[in-house]
């Protein structure tokens, strides 16, 4: 308990009594009683030979019980281990080499370190940190080419994770860095550590192939990333046609049958080769493993089919549409829950194009707005 607060009140013996209150605070300070402690206790680690010198070995990670003044900031030493100078132990903890590596001279160093914290007198504790040498990278990364859609309203992109690179090492204590090309930073944005990529908001229209590359700090590669960007226009959406799927996740749909399914859905509902499918979302049905994908075809003139016309279309498909993948219907009115005369009902769909769904795979990743279906009667 760091203080106490204390009501005091004195009362004298007249007639009738008279009393008064004082408040008296209490703070307790502290003692430095409590030694810094090293998490874990003890440390191994590995540094590749023929690094270069600088290289960050190991972070260290002490913890103080006593207040703030009796802990950080620590002060770390080196004790024993380190006679040659081959690693430096800066402020904050990290171990550092000092020279380049070679597993040939030493495979192993066991270093003695030494925490002191800010109190006074102050508390020491140590740890053992176990450094072993090994063999410099002799496997290039290999990194799964990516390929991402985008679909959003007119010039109404808010940004965000589109998707993931998928990279792997055969060298088992690789540390693999993603990096892009500094004139598209404007735009995109890719974690250094785990490979995702973001965008930033107000994308274009359009294609964009990003120059993205995986290190291993010896080798680097580079890896295909292509975005297509596509924005809706507001014409669309009364003019859009669901088809239900049943027993599909929308990251198993992305990943395997889209592009299957997007090849038999414009042999099917196209008229002609100049018209244009438009893949609007993909949305998973609440409280069931259905899904839902709303599409429409623009014309090649401009304007877009009917969802009278294209359903007829899918009717007349669906069974070979269902060579692809399952289909649990196909919507374009939806009366489900409502008590509705002869199921007549009018449906209206809102967009939330600030509320994005990323569905990503290895190889495909889609990006796409949230959808709002509004149905009334219309008895």
């Amino acid at each position: 308990i760091s203080g106490y607060s204390l009501v005091i009140q004195a009362r004298d013996s007249g007639t009738p009594p008279l009393s008064s209150s004082v408040t008296v605070n209490v703070d307790i300070s502290d003692v430095n009683d409590n030694s810094p402690v090293f998490t874990p206790a003890n440390y191994t680690a590995v540094i590749q030979e023929n690094k270069p010198v600088g290289t960050s070995i190991l972070q260290l990670v002490v913890t103080d019980k006593d207040s703030f003044h009796n802990g950080p900031p620590f002060t770390f030493t080196i004790l024993t281990g380190n006679e040659e100078e081959e690693f430096t132990l800066d402020p904050h903890g990290v171990l550092r080499s000092a020279v380049i590596f070679k597993h040939m001279v030493a495979t192993e160093y066991v270093l003695c370190v030494q925490v002191k914290d800010s109190g006074k007198p102050q508390q020491v504790s140590h740890t053992y940190v176990q450094v072993r040498v090994i063999e410099e990278s002799i496997h290039k990364p290999t990194a799964i080419p990516l390929e991402i859609f985008i679909v959003t309203m007119e010039d109404d992109f808010p940004g965000g994770v589109i998707g993931k690179i998928h990279a792997t090492d055969q060298d088992v204590y690789d540390v693999l860095t993603y990096t892009l090309k500094s004139e598209q930073k404007s735009l995109f944005k890719v974690n250094s550590h785990d490979g995702k990529i973001i965008a930033l908001g107000g994308l274009d229209n359009g294609k964009y192939v990003l120059n993205v590359s995986v290190s291993d700090g010896r080798f680097q590669v580079p890896i295909d990333v292509v975005v297509h960007v596509e924005q809706l226009l507001q014409e669309m959406l009364q003019n859009t046609v669901t088809i239900r799927f049943e027993n599909v996740s929308p990251e198993d749909f992305v990943g395997l049958h889209m592009h299957g399914f997007r090849r038999t859905l414009r042999n099917a509902v196209l008229s002609q080769k100049q018209d244009s499918l438009h893949i609007i979302s993909i949305q998973p049905v609440a409280g069931s493993n259905q899904l839902d994908m709303l599409f429409a075809v623009q014309m090649h003139n401009g304007g877009f089919y009917k969802p009278a016309y294209l359903i007829q279309k899918l009717t007349n498909a669906r069974r070979h549409l269902e060579n692809v993948i399952r289909i649990s219907a196909i919507l374009e009115k939806n009366c489900s829950g409502l008590d509705c005369q002869e199921q007549h009902c009018e449906q209206s769909l809102s967009i939330d194009s600030h509320s994005l769904m990323t569905y990503s795979t290895a190889r495909i990743s889609f990006v796409c707005p949230r959808f709002y279906r509004n149905v009334r009667c219309m008895c």
